[in-house]
């Protein structure tokens, strides 16, 4: 069985592994870098430059810890791009190791499908070469979303990529949406020095997430000195000579040094020939697909960021690994109900299943558990206090609707409850298991304990 994977991005690389494990003869074809936009453009490099965000956070609030510092502490740009791409590197050269391991060949260039058992690809040296294979997963992701009315320039209009490689940070920065890309950059870029103000069309920061969970983090911003104004949309642009000047539907208008828009992510469906074989697409350009994550070509899968899902890079492996399954015969189905996501905002904001909005518009009977950071010995201990949790549950079974998290390590913390409803586990088989102290996950317990008003670190109800 011979298999060739369009894209190496977390999606590609993952169903490239699992299909060889499986016995298949694999090769992929991947244009930029093997690890995609979440390894080379998003995921590890914005984390990495999270990291030396609260490390300079630390270092700047050092007293606090009873620790004397002499002397200023700055960040250096260049050291924590270089820092970035090493971890980057590090990662970049594991995957291309774990092919090799396995045997799958790799094809540095852009793929064309010319057939359902053939792609034709335009080698980064110069050279073409044409894969003949059984089966084809498609899994070219997505880029950064465009305004078409001011363009990226890399200059003073950025894209995400380009905000990950900036040499000189901005004395101000301007961010067009405040979803969670650029919630991440707002608080990156502060904490280095920047002068922070976002826009943002929505009633909120985050608006996908759940209501109270938004609300903290607007807070948060506000303690930090970001700006946020919201429900206003950013009509033009005027590029000057040492500024952008944007001007909003409301009338007003905002000077800074760069821009940077984060409006969503666009999918990269056109000019790979789906055209060839008839592959169907959506509104927005996105494979259509079916649970199986097949497209209606028959041997013809896709997976990740271009069929227009849940774009998460988690979420994009695990439907990698559903496709390479099917591809070798296989028949497993890919189930979306359970899916943590992570924004690395600080604090961290983390949820899974419902929100508290969707759970009453569905028209579930809920109680909520809630459980303050501020109540646990180790959050005190570590410095980081601000956050809740939040559990969802259904009053008639007991069963877990959905949590959210914002406070440190939220991202680590969520998965307990992942599993929780993955399994079917009821609040009180959460409240019932020995956590260990002092630890954050108490929490999570203790927030299961409130859903039965059984806390035994929250005041008494009036």
């Amino acid at each position: 069985m011979k298999i060739a994977v369009l894209g190496a991005g977390p999606g590609g690389y993952v169903a490239a592994i699992k299909a060889a494990q499986l016995g298949a003869s694999v090769t992929v074809i991947e244009d930029t870098e093997v690890g995609g936009t979440c390894l080379n453009r998003g995921c590890i490099p914005t984390k990495a430059l999270v990291a030396s965000a609260e490390a300079l956070d630390k270092a700047k609030n050092i007293h606090d810890f009873g620790i004397e510092l002499n002397g200023d502490v700055i960040p250096n740009i260049q050291k924590i791009l270089e820092r970035k791409n090493k971890i980057v590197n590090i990662q970049v050269k594991g995957i291309r190791g774990l092919f090799k391991s396995w045997g799958i060949k790799i094809l540095d260039g852009k793929g064309f499908i010319v057939s359902a058992n053939k792609i034709r690809v335009a080698l980064k040296d110069g050279g073409a070469e044409e894969v003949e294979t059984d089966k084809i997963i498609i899994a070219t992701g997505s880029r950064p979303a465009q305004i078409p009315i001011f363009p990226f320039d890399g200059e003073k209009i950025l894209s995400s990529d380009d905000a990950l490689n900036l040499n000189n940070i901005p004395r101000s920065l301007l961010i067009i949406g405040a979803g969670v890309i650029g919630c991440e950059f707002a608080f990156i870029y502060r904490e280095f020095g920047s002068e922070v103000t976002m826009v943002e069309m929505m009633p909120g920061a985050v608006s996908t997430e759940d209501e109270e969970i938004s609300a903290i983090l607007e807070k948060e911003l506000k303690k930090r000195k970001i700006k946020l104004i919201a429900n206003i949309k950013v009509e033009k642009i005027e590029i000057k000579e040492n500024s952008v000047l944007a001007f909003l539907s409301d009338g007003r208008t905002i000077e800074a040094e760069k821009v940077l828009v984060s409006i969503g992510r666009a999918i990269n469906s056109k000019d790979i020939g789906l055209e060839n074989i008839g592959v169907k697409t959506g509104q927005r350009g996105e494979i259509i697909v079916n649970d199986k994550m097949e497209t209606g070509i028959k041997g013809v899968y896709a997976v990740g960021d271009v069929t227009g899902g849940i774009m998460l890079a988690h979420m994009a492996s695990k439907e990698g690994m559903i496709a390479a399954e099917n591809a070798v015969g296989g028949d497993a189905v890919i189930n979306r109900s359970v899916v943590p996501s992570a924004i690395f905002t600080s604090p961290e904001i983390a949820s899974v299943g419902l929100r508290e909005k969707q759970a009453l518009d569905k028209g579930y009977r809920i109680k909520i558990g809630r459980f303050q950071f501020r109540a646990l010995g180790k959050a005190h201990a570590m410095g980081e206090i601000s956050g809740l949790i939040k559990i969802i549950a259904d009053e008639q079974n007991d069963k877990i609707l959905g949590a959210h998290i914002i406070g440190p390590h939220a991202s680590d913390l969520i998965h307990e409850i992942a599993l929780a409803v993955n399994k079917g586990l009821t609040v009180k088989d959460i409240a019932d298991t020995i956590h260990a102290h002092p630890t954050l996950s108490e929490g999570i317990m203790e927030a299961a304990e409130d859903v039965h008003d059984s806390a035994i670190h929250v005041p008494k109800k009036q």
